[in-house]
């Protein structure tokens, strides 16, 4: 996704089985490549593994600009 992926929509580099396309192609993202499962992460089951990356893609989503709070004033 050459302008990086919105939190919340699907990977279009994603099989049909849930598998990187781009693994293992110098065409991985950086963040993709730099992301290493662990226990924590992967969890016992599958659906574990999808509730700790949702919340990490959710604490990591930018906040939109109109939700920053207030302009600064030019005082």
């Amino acid at each position: 996704m050459p302008s990086g992926k919105p939190a919340g929509v699907r990977c279009i580099q994603l099989t049909a089985d849930d598998r990187c396309a781009l693994f293992g192609d110098a065409r991985r993202p950086a963040v993709c490549r730099s992301l290493a499962p662990s226990d924590a992460m992967c969890g016992t089951d599958r659906q574990a593994a999808l509730v700790w990356l949702k919340a990490l893609e959710a604490a990591t989503r930018p906040v939109p600009a109109n939700d920053a709070g207030p302009p600064l004033s030019a005082s």
